[in-house]
């Protein structure tokens, strides 16, 4: 790392001063989720001069919201779009084995074949397998890592998920590769751009854009300045319309549920059930390491204003409770749901169902000069944010080195086998890589905040110094997940409260 990587109060606001205090800098991104944060590292790290601004905080929008996956494009395949698919694939590798192998791991998968899946249909599903298996081998992602698929026979199957129906005639497996945590890998991506040099302000709002720079807003404050630039980048996502005319877009709405793992016996395998009369699709759990599990995942257009926060809807809700139960012994009841959560995908406007159009993403440049980067996934953001500085370098005719993010590892990065020799919880080394033993420094902020949370007073502690948290949503719902459980939340708020004031924290 070239220095200071460290985010907080005091560096936001020497660094505000810096960026409105007249000069030029040669590139403003605008927003603050994966391809912003990517946008902001890939030109940083070319020797431009950043600054990035977000109306919010990191990670508010779309990119906290995902399934957590860092997928090799499988569906992608399903409706014939191979170069997505490919990208994909090439992506995900790289998060595995360079740029992220602290936060992106590999995870086993389990389509149990019960009696309404016929033995074409799992054919099918086996075939399509395969057939990623052949990409991940195209993109030389090495078989140690992501193993073949295969078959399993049903006393197998029960064994790797417990709450699987009894009448199961075995299952097909496949690997894939999930995220620890998509929050944490946009705050680990601004922290890596800080660190190459960029400036990285949260709660600055972007209020006129032109070509040559902005005008913004600090939303602490209320105070507007202007942030002169050579280049501008809006990678606002579903938001980028509102910011620059002629962008079409029409999102769509994933939810996800949010159960207690032990609703579905602890199993550690993502689980599939297959979405029926569809080609490619299925819903599926994802458990976490803080004894959560995520069930996802819709896909339903989202007309209308573009809400700050989306809301799933009863009837999505309802549909994944049903189609998942498809294959489980016991059916899941609202009961069981402890949490929700929706993200809004930025989908261009392409006509036809939401679940058809491309999720190829765009670089689109205004007449004066502003270049939108749209579309895509939370797995290929490197390559758009590479495709945005690119387009951002040749419109502008700035100085600037080849893109470096093919082999820059984040803040946090190394090897699997320096990662597993940390003296530190695995836990911690998950989240924080080669950065968790200074979690462990003082023995008073070891204890979990509560009898559900295995969150400590340190890693909010460490949200505050080092990860640029502001306020108690910082900590509770980007820096930590522990508010997408509204119960889990109003536990935790008081500790969280109190390591905010704490002294030599500010």
């Amino acid at each position: 790392m070239s220095g200071d990587t460290a985010l907080n109060r005091p560096r936001r606001a020497r660094e505000l001063a810096e960026a409105t205090d007249g000069r030029q800098v040669d590139l403003l991104v605008i927003g603050l989720g994966a391809t912003g944060a990517g946008v902001a590292l890939d030109a940083a790290s070319r020797g431009l001069s950043v600054v990035a601004v977000d109306a919010h905080d990191l990670a508010f929008g779309t990119s906290r919201w995902s399934s957590k996956l860092a997928h090799g494009g499988l569906r992608y395949l399903a409706h014939g779009q191979v170069g997505t698919a490919h990208e994909s694939a090439a992506e995900r590798g790289i998060l595995l084995r360079r740029t992220a192998p602290h936060l992106v791991r590999p995870s086993r998968w389990l389509v149990p074949l019960t009696p309404d899946i016929s033995r074409g249909s799992a054919a099918v599903i086996g075939a399509g397998f395969v057939a990623g298996d052949v990409l991940r081998r195209v993109v030389r992602t090495p078989s140690g890592l992501l193993p073949r698929p295969g078959r399993v026979g049903a006393a197998r199957a029960r064994e790797l998920a417990p709450a699987l129906r009894h009448d199961v005639r075995g299952g097909i497996t496949a690997w894939d590769a999930r995220i620890e945590d998509d929050a944490r890998l946009v705050i680990a991506l601004a922290r890596t751009a800080a660190g190459r040099g960029a400036r990285v302000l949260t709660r600055v709002r972007a209020l006129d854009v032109a070509g040559d720079g902005a005008r913004v807003r600090d939303e602490l404050t209320g105070t507007a300045y202007d942030i002169t630039a050579r280049a501008v980048v809006n990678a606002t996502g579903v938001w980028a319309g509102g910011l620059v005319p002629g962008v079409s877009l029409r999102p769509s709405r994933g939810t996800h549920l949010v159960l207690r793992s032990e609703t579905l016996g602890g199993s550690g395998v993502i689980l599939n059930a297959p979405v029926p009369g569809s080609v490619g699709r299925f819903v599926f759990s994802l458990p976490q390491p803080d004894g959560r599990t995520y069930l996802g995942l819709t896909d339903e257009a989202a007309d209308g204003p573009v809400p700050d926060v989306p809301v799933a809807t009863d009837g999505e809700i309802d549909f994944l409770l049903e189609t998942f139960s498809r294959v489980l012994a016991r059916p899941l009841t609202r009961v069981d749901v402890v949490g929700t959560y929706a993200g809004l995908r930025p989908l261009l406007d392409a006509g036809g169902s939401t679940a058809d159009i491309s999720r190829r993403h765009a670089v689109l440049t205004s007449p004066d000069g502003v270049v939108t980067v749209i579309g895509g996934k939370l797995t290929t953001y490197r390559r758009m944010a590479q495709d945005a500085v690119n387009a951002a370098v040749r419109g502008r005719r700035l100085v600037a080195g080849p893109c470096r993010t093919h082999d820059l590892p984040l803040v946090g990065a190394a090897a699997p086998a320096v990662l597993d020799r940390l003296a530190a919880p695995a836990r911690l080394v998950h989240k924080y890589g080669t950065e968790a033993p200074s979690l462990t420094d003082d023995p008073d902020l070891l204890a979990p905040i509560d009898g559900r949370q295995l969150v400590t007073r340190a890693e909010l502690a460490f949200g505050v110094t080092h990860e640029g948290a502001l306020d108690v949503d910082d900590l509770l719902d980007r820096r930590t997940r522990i508010g997408l459980v509204p119960a889990d939340r109003a536990a935790a708020l008081p500790v969280a409260t109190d390591v905010l004031v704490a002294p030599g924290l500010d």
